[in-house]
């Protein structure tokens, strides 16, 4: 257990977050914060003394609707221009905001509004409005709903008959610009209502994603993010005026995190979709020079590069796949040379240079040709000006990081998680190490204990290369979960530590790697502890396989649920023989399964390092992909209760003898 070395921490950085913006704004006034498309779909950019005047604008109506200090704000809305100037202003009234995606179902928006005790919330559009507006009955209190686009006059005559009055941003900006213009003293006001605000006031309430049952709001404070702001130019050599991209959902923890390092690096963000298609676009016009996505955002890109190739067949696939063979090679032997490799046992730099030293020699020209050939023209297709991007939110596949690795491309890995606002580790960006999740921020403190079956057995810190449960204490911890100090006294000791309910290692430069999930660990009827995730990353890194469910939980062997990818498959079917006319009939055949079965053989194995007890020796194919609110989170994070409460039938069979 140990904080990094050499902090360096940014004092310039005020008390809370709508307060640096105005710094921002008041220094920084003529670079660009934030690029959006408009009506014609053409990216138009914004200062950061525009945005300031919006936001100002924006919370003196806010103000004028009796928004006030500590009052809960919902926000029911993707990615948008609007989100940022309307989470600074309610911020800057010292109110928080409640938010949430369009992806989330109407059950699961109308339970956090009303646990939250929102009067006021934001909506995108209609369709998030008309999920409050179906059961009305459970959300008693809203009596406001803002969208942020326009709407039928039906909608809004329904909600009123339901007690709720709709208004659109829109009119509400322009009306707090009037009100600015009439009386300009208002501005003092809002900020002087700024300057009132402590860092361990809630900036925002997020509700996790109830992987396991009911979701919780996760208070999160001024202080939890400011506490990654103050050393994040440490560990991201961002300059000022580089442009980011977002694509993932604002509401995540990580994304938000993300805007406000944005902030606090002067830099500018850029609004696209997570769409391949509509991405690529978007970087060719933008070029920017930083992303944070999620692993399927990186694995979709480069499953669709390898499609791509593929089609065009011949020489060119062949180039292709023998480059990317030799680009892997390099940076797996430049990491070596270069002292780049997670050190989880003691290791002899010497050797390392020895073996590494002139193998790296004879394929640097190959590795060279390869760039100029195949590398440069992928990037390119990614902006061609990326320093780098971040994988957060689940774990990256072996196979997508390497792929990234070998076109010259810096994709760093984070780890983190909601309650910890969220960011716990990143990667070197100098020495980006495969194998784990990044060094441990300067600004928290990490330890490893041992555990049994989830439950701590020792509080005293493990040693590198030991495995046990992930605890976490510092500035950026949660102030709690809202209305339940049960819940929170079980994650948080009286030390302040965080049970993060991971298991991994430190190695010796103090980097984090995960080895499972401690509340997901199959114990099998021999006694054997199976961590189920590793496999599941393993087999999701086929071509074949989009989804994976290992289960055994007090059985004598593991099985698996198996969501094949479809567009593979029946490609893979089409090319061998095996009559397609129906997708279902595809999954029946005994050449699919075969070729699942070997796909399996050949990712779980003892070559791998996988026990003969972590073998899959069943499983079954599904038609249908995992679906959000049903299989999964908003966060797309598998609900294991419920994938086992709709395929009990099938996981039944799995297991019969």
């Amino acid at each position: 257990m140990k904080k990094n070395k050499e902090i360096t921490i940014d004092k310039t950085l005020p008390k809370n977050l709508p307060l640096m913006f105005q710094d921002r704004a008041y220094n920084f006034g003529t670079s660009i914060v934030q690029s959006a498309k408009n009506e014609s779909g053409k990216f138009e950019f914004y200062t950061y003394k525009q945005v300031y005047k919006e936001i100002i604008a924006f919370a003196v109506k806010l103000r004028d609707l009796g928004i006030k200090r500590s009052d809960a704000i919902g926000i029911i809305s993707d990615n948008r221009r609007e989100w940022m100037i309307s989470d600074f202003a309610i911020m800057s009234l010292g109110a928080c905001n409640v938010p949430r995606g369009c992806d989330s179902m109407g059950n699961e928006i109308r339970f956090i509004l009303s646990y939250a005790g929102c009067k006021v919330s934001f909506f995108e559009n209609a369709k998030q409005l008309q999920k409050v507006l179906d059961d009305k009955d459970e959300v008693p209190l809203l009596h406001t709903a803002i969208l942020f686009d326009s709407c039928d006059e039906e909608i809004i005559i329904k909600a009123a008959n339901l007690g709720i009055k709709v208004y659109f941003y829109n009119d509400l900006l322009e009306e707090g610009k009037n009100l600015l213009d009439k009386d300009p003293h208002l501005k003092a006001i809002i900020e002087s209502e700024m300057q009132m605000t402590d860092g361990d006031e809630v900036a925002t309430m997020i509700f996790t994603s109830g992987t396991t049952g009911t979701p919780k709001g996760v208070m999160l404070t001024h202080r939890n993010f400011l506490a990654q702001l103050e050393i994040i130019p440490n560990v991201l050599p961002a300059k000022e005026n580089e442009m980011w991209m977002s694509v993932l959902p604002i509401w995540h923890s990580f994304e938000r995190c993300i805007q406000y390092i944005v902030i606090a690096l002067k830099s500018g963000v850029a609004y696209s979709k997570p769409v391949a298609s509509v991405m690529l676009s978007d970087f060719a016009t933008i070029k920017p020079q930083w992303m944070c996505g999620v692993p399927r955002l990186w694995e979709s890109l480069v499953t669709g590069v390898y499609r791509s190739m593929k089609k065009t067949g011949g020489i060119k696939y062949s180039m292709f796949k023998f480059f990317i063979s030799v680009g892997k090679k390099y940076s797996w032997l430049k990491a070596h040379l270069t002292g780049s490799v997670c050190q989880f046992k003691r290791r002899l730099r010497f050797f390392d240079v020895i073996f590494s030293a002139i193998p790296f020699i004879l394929l640097y020209p190959l590795n060279a040709l390869g760039d100029v050939l195949v590398f440069k023209k992928i990037r390119e297709k990614l902006g061609g000006k990326f320093v780098a991007a971040i994988s957060g939110g689940g774990a990256l596949q072996k196979e997508v990081d390497e792929f990234y690795s070998a076109i010259g491309f810096k994709l760093l890995e984070g780890y983190g998680m909601t309650e910890t606002a969220p960011i716990l580790s990143l990667r070197n960006f100098k020495k980006n190490r495969k194998g784990c999740v990044g060094e441990v921020l300067p600004c928290v403190e990490i330890k490893i204990v041992s555990e049994s079956h989830g439950k701590i057995v020792s509080s005293e810190p493990l040693p590198p290369g030991k495995k046990g449960l992930i605890m976490a204490r510092g500035d950026q911890i949660m102030k709690g979960y809202f209305n339940r100090p049960d819940l929170t006294e079980q994650i948080i000791d009286k030390d302040g530590w965080l049970n993060t309910g991971d298991l991994g290692m430190l190695s010796y430069d103090n980097e984090i790697k995960i080895t499972g999930r401690a509340k997901d660990t199959i114990v099998l009827l021999g006694g054997e502890n199976v961590e189920p995730a590793v496999i599941e990353d393993e087999l999701k890194a086929s071509t074949f396989i989009e989804s994976v469910v290992v289960l055994g939980q007090d059985k004598k062997y593991l099985a698996a649920l198996i969501v094949p990818e479809k567009d593979a498959v029946m490609e893979w079917a089409a090319e061998n023989g095996v009559p397609n006319e129906y997708y279902e009939g595809v999954l029946e055949s005994a050449e699919v399964k075969s070729l699942i079965q070997s796909e399996i053989d050949n990712k779980i194995n003892s070559s791998k390092s996988f026990r003969t007890c972590e073998r899959i020796y069943k499983f079954a194919l599904l038609q249908e992909s995992f679906k959000v609110g049903e299989e999964l989170s908003a966060k797309q994070e598998m609900m294991r209760y419920k994938i086992a409460e709709k395929y009990a039938k099938q996981i039944e069979g799995l297991f019969s003898e």
